[in-house]
């Protein structure tokens, strides 16, 4: 997957060009800013920067962290109204720092069933306040379900412009495995067509 989105860096944004999304897409990026407000955010897996400017629309700052020095780059040259620092870091190791409020969009998705729970406590050892978006399986929008695991992991096939193919894990919980996996963290979650954004507290 590192790999994958390493290569799809300079493509990565077309993913919020599609017509039928734009609505939720709004919507999100509205909601974002009220909950982040004047707060101290980590970022897991911010890609090229997209969400990160709607984060430091209103955070005191931002810190955010992905495993690929290629999406960093870009989202290095967006403009933040809020302090950003951007540093590479894996997703599943702790991250140096005092932080109050974490958001990690469109990653809970590619974290395997047998690793959720775990990497749901790691978030929230770290800040009170647990903040992630992610999408929901829509046929004829999201690329289809090619493979599913033994232990329940569902895979799409990705194909970038150039032709090269990578299978990506990429999960679509309900909202009842959802809460099941975050248990026993209190849950705000929010579910539009195409997306879902939760709050998680300890």
């Amino acid at each position: 997957m590192k790999d994958y989105y390493r290569e799809r860096a300079a493509e990565y944004d077309k993913i919020y060009e599609k017509p039928e999304r734009q609505e939720d897409l709004a919507t999100l990026r509205g909601l974002l800013p009220s909950l982040v407000a004047g707060r101290s955010v980590l970022e897991i897996a911010c890609g090229t920067g997209y969400w990160t400017t709607a984060l430091a629309s209103s955070a005191h700052s931002v810190l955010a962290t992905d495993i690929n020095e290629e999406t960093l780059a870009i989202a290095r040259t967006r403009s933040y109204p809020s302090p950003v620092r951007f540093e590479i870091a894996d997703a599943f190791a702790p991250i140096p720092g005092e932080f109050d409020t974490i958001f990690s969009g469109f990653f809970w998705s590619h974290v395997p069933r047998a690793d959720v729970r775990r990497f749901v406590r790691g978030l929230l050892e770290q800040a009170e306040l647990v903040i992630l978006a992610d999408n929901r399986y829509v046929e004829g929008s999201s690329s289809p379900i090619t493979r599913t695991s033994a232990d329940g992991d569902t895979y799409q096939t990705r194909r970038l412009s150039d032709g090269r193919e990578y299978e990506i894990l990429k999960n679509f919980p309900t909202p009842s495995q959802f809460e099941a996996d975050v248990a026993p963290a209190a849950v705000r979650r929010t579910d539009l067509t195409y997306f879902w954004l939760a709050t998680l507290t300890r």
